[in-house]
């Protein structure tokens, strides 16, 4: 089969896990308060539990070395999104959708980092390395896809149960679309998975980075609709906010894959994604429809890109541990995503607003930024940027 489709079937399949399955309460946050199943500390709660299992799903994924492991886990994690999309139909209160939540933060797991494992080699194997860059701007377009389907179910003044329903019948949909298609694991891939290689050795700053990176894109990410439901005081224009974001961040991949190929250029991209997030979060404080609409552009455009980058940056140090090091990354990612959640709750129940969480954000993207720009030096646990890019 052709490379491309199964490629094109990665694409899709991360667009559901990640668009539906993983992104879908931020649309929904705002009928959830409305309907009074929820207050914004529960939701920030229930965020938080959604990220435990994302932790979880990532940990494992890290240990799943043998070729059935791998198909297992993105199958089981594919359907685990329908299903639970659907459940949440059903779901009313606060124990409900923090249980499902939890549910489909593993399953989201286990399919971006099988994905990741599985797409990212076969387009190098193929030569086409920009098409598996492209295959990460699936969760923008999901992204996209969940904010228009609220944004009309908002004009037609449906629940959020109606929603869940409506989501879990388009992901139903894609996922037949891809289940033939998607591509396979191999002994030797799983292999390779396991390797271990000098290059490992920058990983460590690479995890803090990307845990700091996960603590400062997610209070936008997962609030930006209640922010501006709050702004606009529940008008149909706050809807847009959330498909603008999926939008930018899918055309932020796009160009990022434009950029030459070499360890430095992308660690020059990566600072520069993670501090135009860091600007996007602090213009979320100014609280104005333009402050969200900057917020939208400044973090939605390198918010999958910066994803991107961080593995090609994994993938440059470690190019014969691709699934290992992208569980670990996942992993670090998660615990930043939970602890998000947990100041925003916090930062909510203490001063009655998020702002307080969103200067911790900003300032953690600010950090990461800075460890992104500073050369690792060697002999200290950390990959110099001026090693040997390992030939290919």
């Amino acid at each position: 089969m052709s490379p491309l489709i199964r490629l094109l079937a990665s694409f899709i399949a991360l667009m559901m896990a990640m668009g539906i399955g993983r992104f879908a309460l931020t649309p929904q946050m705002p009928h959830l308060l409305s309907e009074g199943q929820i207050d914004l500390t529960a939701a920030g709660l229930i965020a938080a539990a959604n990220y435990l299992g994302y932790f979880v799903g990532a940990v494992d994924a890290m240990f799943s070395r043998r070729p059935e492991q791998v198909r297992q886990r993105l199958l089981v994690g594919l359907w685990l999104c329908v299903v639970l999309t659907l459940a949440s139909f059903w779901a009313n209160g606060f124990w409900s959708h923090l249980l499902l939540r939890f549910g489909t933060g593993v399953a989201s797991a286990w399919v971006l980092v099988m994905i990741t494992a599985l797409s990212q080699p076969l387009a190098a194997a193929a030569g086409r390395p920009r098409l598996g860059a492209l295959v990460f701007a699936g969760p923008g377009l999901g992204i996209f896809l969940t904010g228009l389907l609220a944004l009309g179910s908002h004009l037609l003044g449906q629940t959020s149960a109606t929603l869940w329903l409506v989501y879990a019948v388009v992901a139903l949909v894609m996922l037949l679309m891809v289940l033939p298609f998607l591509p396979q694991p191999t002994p030797a891939v799983a292999a390779a998975s396991i390797a271990t290689h000098s290059g490992n050795r920058g990983i460590a700053r690479l995890g803090v980075i990307y845990g700091l990176y996960g603590l400062g894109y997610i209070i936008p990410a997962t609030f930006l609709s209640q922010m501006a439901n709050a702004q606009f005081h529940g008008q149909w224009q706050a809807d847009l906010f959330w498909p603008c974001f999926g939008l930018a961040s899918a055309l932020g991949v796009v160009l990022v894959s434009l950029r030459r190929h070499n360890p430095n250029a992308t660690r020059h991209w990566l600072t520069a994604t993670l501090w135009l997030q860091a600007a996007g979060v602090f213009a979320c404080l100014l609280g104005s429809g333009v402050g969200l609409a900057l917020g939208v552009l400044l973090c939605g455009t390198p918010f999958l890109a910066c994803m991107q980058l961080v593995m090609q940056r994994s993938r440059e140090q470690a190019p014969h541990a691709t699934q290992r090091n992208a569980g670990l990354l996942t992993a670090c990612f998660a615990v930043g995503q939970l602890a998000g959640p947990l100041l925003a709750a916090s930062s909510s129940h203490f001063s009655g607003g998020l702002q307080p969480a969103l200067i911790v954000a900003g300032s953690g993207l600010l950090v990461a930024g800075g460890l992104s720009f500073s050369p690792a030096r060697t002999g200290r646990g950390l990959c110099a940027d001026n090693a040997p890019t390992p030939q290919r």
